[in-house]
């Protein structure tokens, strides 16, 4: 993911302070040297950089630290706190009635993010709709009309329309029931008059509630002129961030929002419509320290669970697994369910003591290996009758050969799933029997991590799930 070069950096620059319990000058200077060099490399702005790193190194030598605190978790609450302060709040965007218009630069990711956006209102309880007005680009009609259904909300475009002020009118008229309106616009290669003025008269015709400006997350620091230009044309109200999914540094888009006085609403971390997340200052930057984001992971387990019960077309409920025998076909949901929350390394990114140390520990394509590794168990799982699925105890060695012919994957792979499922069992009894206000998340989280095994303690790249 963009900027994880940024935290991965950050990080082995605060675990220097490892093992001290008071910090000098001379630690605080090296210390803030390589925060720079960190933030530089990841192309932000050098203003920004040096407010951010002076206030760090006046904090890091005027404060004391808390009582029974290191010199290493003091500096990491420092530079958590002015990260976040540097990043700014979360722009403002009430679940209600409005309309939002989106400006940017050609391929920034507007009509993708228009449906994304669409996508999570629709999941907070409202009625969403996209509004395309490209007439510029080939296929941008196309596009948005297949986005918005991916993201199954209501979609007005005119291929036979010219004239993108007349389209936004008689859109805002068709979509008049909708409880938010998202009105996409048309991009350019460079920004010059005819821009201006296209969106300029869009805004009027489209009254919108705020402006947006979509910002692609390998633009760099030219991100920062071109916010100016937006901001001094139709005022910008918050910023998108796309393709978090990269290898960009990303820097760049923190000056544009710096330019415009605005925040950041919404970034967008992945190719599918639900790889949105709404931007929260305090998740972000403790993730990208290592610190973990459980607001942001709630929200995607509940999500995930959620849009699984949907699609079920039985009675199956995760709970149950608490209860009586866990079978593959528990499994199989269990992985459904992760795999609608996202990539692995994201995932991991959120839960605190995964995302920072262990992850920059892990071979370069571990997740790459761990998706592919979930994928064939599904396949195998697919090759399996209903009553394997429920007694994987019946699964021998013809059963094995047979599943193995059927699914087109590797006897051992089978035994390998097999094994899997033997592991997941046993750290589901430890919760079986548990009363439901004994078994918080810290005790859950605690046993987790035990059932990880190995000398050192924590999970290793060998004892991960899947």
């Amino acid at each position: 993911m963009v900027l994880d070069d940024l935290g991965s950096s950050l990080r082995g620059t605060l675990d220097k302070l490892r093992g001290k319990s008071r910090i000098s000058e001379e630690d605080v200077e090296e210390v803030v040297k390589e925060i720079q060099r960190s933030l530089l490399q990841a192309d932000v702005d050098v203003s920004l950089v040096m407010d951010l790193s002076d206030g760090i190194k006046e904090r890091a030598l005027e404060e004391e630290p808390p009582a029974g605190t290191t010199a290493r978790e003091h500096v990491l609450r420092i530079v958590y706190e002015e990260m976040v302060d540097l990043v700014g709040e979360s722009t403002e965007l009430p679940l209600e009635e409005q309309t939002i218009l989106l400006a940017g630069l050609y391929g920034s990711g507007k009509t993708t993010t228009a449906a994304k956006m669409a996508w999570w209102f629709s999941k907070k309880g409202l009625r969403p709709a996209v509004i395309q007005t490209d007439t510029d680009r080939p296929g941008a009609y196309d596009q948005a009309k297949q986005m918005a259904e991916r993201a199954e909300v209501d979609f007005y475009g005119d291929p036979d329309e010219d004239d993108p002020v007349a389209i936004a009118e008689a859109g805002l008229d068709a979509t008049e029931d909708a409880d938010v309106r998202i009105v996409d616009t048309a991009g350019r290669d460079g920004l010059n008059e005819e821009l201006i003025d296209q969106i300029e008269e869009i805004e009027a015709a489209a009254d919108p509630d705020r402006n947006l400006l979509v910002i692609d997350a390998a633009m760099g620091q030219s991100a920062k002129d071109q916010a100016q230009e937006f901001e001094e044309s139709i005022g910008i109200d918050g910023v998108a961030i796309t393709k978090l999914d990269g290898t960009a540094k990303g820097g760049g888009a923190l000056a544009a929002v710096n330019e415009t006085g605005s925040s950041i609403a919404f970034l967008g971390t992945g190719e599918e419509v639900k790889d949105v997340e709404r931007f929260e200052p305090d998740g972000f930057i403790s993730r990208l320290l290592g610190m973990g984001d459980l607001k942001q992971l709630t929200e995607r387990v509940e999500r995930a669970m959620a849009e699984s019960r949907e699609e079920d077309d039985d009675d199956w409920d995760p709970e149950d697994m608490l209860q009586g025998q866990f079978t593959l076909r528990d499994m199989k949901k269990q992985m459904d369910a992760m795999n609608r929350m996202g990539p692995l390394d994201q995932v991991m990114d959120m839960i605190p003591g995964l995302g920072g140390g262990i992850k920059d520990q892990l071979p370069d394509d571990a997740m790459d290996v761990t998706q592919e590794r979930m994928r064939s168990f599904e396949v195998i799982m697919d090759s399996m009758t209903e009553d394997e699925l429920e007694n994987p105890r019946k699964i021998g060695q013809s059963r094995t050969e047979r599943i193995a012919r059927g699914s087109g994957q590797p006897e051992d792979r089978v035994r390998e799933l097999l094994q899997q499922h033997k592991m997941m069992e046993r750290t589901i009894k430890q919760f079986q029997g548990m009363g439901q206000g004994d078994m918080d998340m810290q005790r859950m989280m605690k046993q987790m991590q035990n059932q990880g095994g190995g000398g050192g303690g924590g999970m290793g790249g060998g004892d991960f799930p899947f």
